[in-house]
């Protein structure tokens, strides 16, 4: 982990109300590895001292609207990279990402470094939510978006997609990687415990010191005499299905 201030090399609109922000961060770039973050300190914000985790964001709060005007050349104050990151795809297993949301960006680094290429699963509430296809197509994977409203692909939620598919499949022979929101990690999660195959899931619990002081991003995560309490942001965010128990 570094503190280092980084330089915003590009910023712009990605794509509906998406946004990239780019930073030329050489100490901490090179370290990052795929399901990772940084803990960005957001300018101009006076009381709102805390920072924000982000991958890819678009502008929904005072914290990331404050980062729009943020220029190409202009100093960012970054700590990372965080979290540990997913494992290394078993031998032999096929992968498969499932995302939701600005989800499947974050695992655009996970696609790349892949040596096996598979099949993606993307849900969105609309076509504008389904980023990067051509990305991931360009990398070589098969790419079958879902939207809330029919404007692309199959109309419903990522599942509409995945469990047809499913059911095709050995499902021994899957191993899972999953960013997005709760309820379809959770979703993908009881699917990999009911068919017994392997599911990372990437949680987004809100997160304050980002750095596993704090305790505010804690889960329940499975042991051997019962459970204990997880940090998101430095035990994970990744953790597999088995290990995490939902809250009601």
């Amino acid at each position: 982990m570094n503190q280092e201030r980084a330089t915003v090399s590009e910023h712009h609109n990605f794509q509906g109300t998406y946004r990239i922000l780019r930073l030329d961060a050489p100490v901490t770039g090179p370290k990052v590895r795929p399901g990772q973050f940084i803990h960005l300190q957001i300018p101009h914000l006076g009381d709102r001292i805390l920072r924000r985790p982000f991958s890819i964001y678009k502008a929904v709060g005072r914290g990331t609207e404050a980062m729009s005007p943020l220029q190409a050349g202009g100093p960012v104050d970054i700590i990372g990279p965080l979290g540990n990151g997913y494992p290394e795809l078993t031998e032999g297993r096929l992968p498969v990402l499932v995302a939701g949301g600005y989800g499947n960006a974050a695992l655009y680094l996970k696609a790349a470094e892949l040596p096996v290429k598979g099949i993606a699963f993307f849900g969105g509430r609309t076509a504008e939510d389904i980023l990067c296809v051509d990305e991931f197509k360009a990398l070589g994977w098969e790419v079958r978006p879902t939207t809330d409203d029919g404007s692309l692909g199959t109309k419903g939620l990522v599942t509409d997609a995945f469990d047809p598919w499913l059911k095709e499949q050995d499902p021994t022979t899957l191993e899972l990687f999953v960013c997005g929101p709760n309820p379809m990690l959770k979703a993908m999660g009881d699917r990999a415990i009911e068919h017994d195959f392997t599911a990372w899931l990437s949680l987004d619990n809100n997160m304050a010191c980002g750095v596993g002081a704090c305790l505010t991003c804690v889960i329940k995560r499975r042991t051997e005499d019962g459970w204990e309490w997880a940090r998101c942001c430095k035990d994970g965010p990744i953790f597999e299905s088995r290990e995490i128990i939902w809250e009601d």
